[in-house]
């Protein structure tokens, strides 16, 4: 526990040292874009925050985090992942309900009960056990969810990307985030410091990823950004008569015993017309030549077991090794 709470400390002082890189990208944030993409108008300022912003975790929080993973074992990490988890639905359900989608927000409210409760204060994840889903939602979804727009890219020092709306919807989940009211500061700050440090310590596998296969890490970052809030600010507001109904279904078709016809009927054999299958010229016909309709064959022995002479078991048609019968 010890070593967990000197980690805190160690992302605290990361914190600390973005105050300087936040300055640095401010006095560099003249850089101008010639073309710069559409909604993000402010690009050449966002990049070199973006680039002050990888170097400090490159250099700092990465670090600190590959340590963190060293010396605290997966069951603790993941404790530690479930109780901030835990107090993350607290303002999830405060959104939710916001958005007037009770349900969700009434499961969330259960969630955070059966956890604080039966999960000793949320170091295990008891609810999602008890079939109860988790959800995503902040303040920023809030307000789109109302009719706000998303507003210009923006790239924000030490936070990493967001946009207008969301940078102000980041100051009430601030507000709303009960780590904010812990007593004293220092303590607030340090756990505030240990979520960061966890959280990337969760994100080393992706950040590998991402490193190797991204040709341009800002333009990749920015689009799974802002295609990922899209797709949950559309999610809120989906109806369900949007859906895709999937009530009605095509009928199957009726496989009777025996062979049938389109009408359930047995179907009757077409009649020879000269010869067998498979008879060889000049050879006598079988006894359906004459115009009678073949009878079925008994499978269970008897007389009508009897197949003529020349004739191919399975047909070669479908390239299958064929067996001539005697």
């Amino acid at each position: 526990m010890q070593t967990t709470l000197q980690t805190a400390r160690s992302g605290a002082r990361v914190l600390q040292f973005g105050k300087v890189a936040v300055a640095a990208a401010l006095l560099a944030g003249c850089t101008t874009v010639q073309t710069p993409t559409k909604g993000d108008p402010f690009e050449g300022l966002n990049r070199t925050i973006f680039t002050v912003n990888d170097k400090i975790d490159q250099y700092a929080l990465k670090p600190v985090a590959q340590g963190y993973v060293w010396v605290t074992p997966q069951p603790v990490r993941d404790s530690v992942t479930n109780f901030f988890s835990n107090i993350g639905d607290v303002y999830i359900a405060a959104n939710n309900l916001l958005q007037l989608r009770i349900a969700d927000g009434v499961s969330d409210i259960m969630r955070i009960v059966i956890n604080t409760l039966f999960g000793v204060g949320g170091l295990f994840d008891v609810a999602t056990l008890a079939k109860l889903p988790k959800h995503d939602n902040d303040l920023g979804l809030t307000l789109g969810h109302y009719g706000v727009p998303a507003g210009p890219y923006l790239v924000l020092p030490l936070f990493g990307p967001s946009t207008v709306r969301d940078a102000v919807g980041s100051l009430g989940n601030y507000y709303v985030n009960p780590i904010s009211y812990v007593d004293p500061p220092g303590l607030s700050w340090a756990l505030y410091g240990l979520n960061i440090v966890n959280t990337r310590a969760n994100l080393l596998g992706a950040s590998n990823l991402l490193e190797g296969a991204a040709l341009d890490k800002y333009s990749f970052v920015r689009n799974a950004y802002l295609q990922r809030r899209q797709y949950l600010l559309s999610d809120n507001r989906r109806r369900p008569q949007e859906l895709p109904s999937y009530d009605e279904e095509a009928p199957l078709p009726k496989y009777d015993e025996g062979e049938t016809g389109a009408a359930g009927a047995p179907a009757k054999p077409a009649p020879a017309s000269g010869a067998a299958v498979g008879t060889p010229q000049g050879a006598s016909a079988p006894e359906a030549a004459s115009g009678a309709e073949t009878p079925p064959l008994d499978l269970k022995g008897g007389p009508e077991t009897q197949v003529p002479a020349g004739q191919l078991v399975p047909p070669t048609r479908f390239n299958f090794p064929s067996l001539r019968l005697h």
